[in-house]
């Protein structure tokens, strides 16, 4: 993997002041983004553009933005230093592209592309015009998958070994208004959900080495359960139940699922188990959650719930955006995001990866590595103005 992809360019710190932040994209993840980034001290959302310019213009009177407009208007805007990038997966590198071409920092949702070669190509554009790349999902800085870092950091369950992770659930198709694009190209459960267990899982064994997989796609077609299309049939074009077994390069074998088909719901499954006891961490969909450890029991309490130690959650709590903001102090500071651009690619690699094994029914071997991700600072608080 080239070293440009890496993030390895060094960058001089940019500007003072509050970091100014546009948006392109205002659809239903935009109210999350918007009720923290409007909050915190240290960025200044500036405009909101939208191909929807109505939509936009409704969200930024909801949340007290100045401006609103279409994506021209946000690219063009002299203000705008950092934009976040909400649309769908599918054209999430094309965008993120532009903003890099308009000299502008970006933020983009989880995937960093749909593929390879665009995901690669965004960060090699990036390195060449100083520019910097954050990825979703952001929920793996907050307290919970944090704390569990630091526990494990510790020693408090020895040697990581193993991990197993959950996400099944009966599908979008059941609360969102227009869920085409989940079951699309870039989304079905390992595209859409995957991101926030590879990433903790690499976050605590290292890059990923290999992958083998098996999937399924339950129905060919969904309707819409929810909002003014009710009753609107759609293609599924993904499988939409996947089981992966991940091996890393130092060493740890992680087996996940992720499903649209099930109707009993499990969410936020992650199980992290080393040479001393497992680790349970909380929903790497969410910022915080009970961090818990259980340790081998007698074999007559084998049958029995086991005992558990709680793990105490350190660090403020926000909520999505706070990624955008350490992408933001990135940038004043000349450093690197912790939610950066080669960790999003690495996911992504890691993504098709599983995805071409269910085609082919083959071990795939990943190619790219990362290196690993700092944990954030323990006195590190969003709510404070610091630049």
């Amino acid at each position: 993997m080239p070293a440009a992809a890496q993030g390895t360019t060094a960058r001089a710190p940019q500007g003072s002041g509050p970091v100014g932040v546009g948006f392109i994209g205002t659809g239903m993840i935009s109210d999350t983004y918007l009720e923290h980034l409007t909050a915190f001290p240290d960025v200044r959302v500036v405009i909101l553009g939208d191909l929807d310019v109505d939509r936009a213009r409704a969200q930024a009177e909801k949340w007290g933005v100045g401006e609103w407009g279409t994506t021209d208007d946000v690219l063009a805007h002299p203000d705008v230093e950092l934009v976040v990038n909400l649309t769908i997966p599918a054209v999430h590198a094309q965008v993120a592209s532009q903003v890099l071409a308009a000299g502008k920092h970006v933020w983009t949702e989880k995937p960093i592309s749909v593929d390879r070669a665009s995901g690669l190509a965004l960060l090699e554009q990036a390195d060449a015009a100083g520019l910097l790349v954050g990825i979703a999902p952001d929920t793996v800085l907050g307290p919970g998958v944090q704390s569990a870092r630091r526990a494990i950091a510790r020693g408090d369950i020895g040697q990581p070994l193993t991990a197993q992770t959950v996400m099944q659930y009966a599908g979008p198709d059941i609360f969102h208004p227009n869920p085409e694009f989940l079951f699309a190209k870039g989304g079905g459960p390992l595209f859409d959900m995957g991101p926030y267990y590879l990433t903790t899982l690499v976050q605590v064994f290292g890059s990923v080495a290999s992958v083998s997989a098996a999937g399924s796609r339950g129905r060919a077609t969904r309707t819409i359960q929810q909002g003014d299309r009710v009753g609107t049939e759609f293609a599924v074009e993904v499988p939409t139940h996947v089981s992966a077994i991940a091996r890393f390069v130092d060493g740890g074998v992680s087996q996940s699922v992720f499903s649209f088909e099930s109707p009993l719901a499990k969410m936020g499954v992650v199980e992290i188990t080393g040479t001393e006891g497992t680790l349970v961490i909380p929903d790497p969909n969410m910022f915080t959650g009970e961090v818990r450890i259980t340790r081998a029991a007698p074999i007559e309490r084998m049958q029995q719930d086991p005992e558990w130690e709680v793990v105490p959650t350190e660090g403020v709590l926000a909520g999505r955006g706070t990624g955008v903001l350490d992408l933001a102090r990135a940038i004043r500071s000349g450093g690197t995001p912790l939610a950066s651009g080669a960790l999003g690619y690495h996911v992504l690699d890691t993504l098709v990866s599983i995805d071409e094994s269910v085609v082919s029914g083959q071990t795939v071997d990943v190619a790219s590595r990362v290196a690993p991700v700092p944990l954030v600072a323990e006195d590190w608080d969003p709510f404070a103005a610091t630049l």
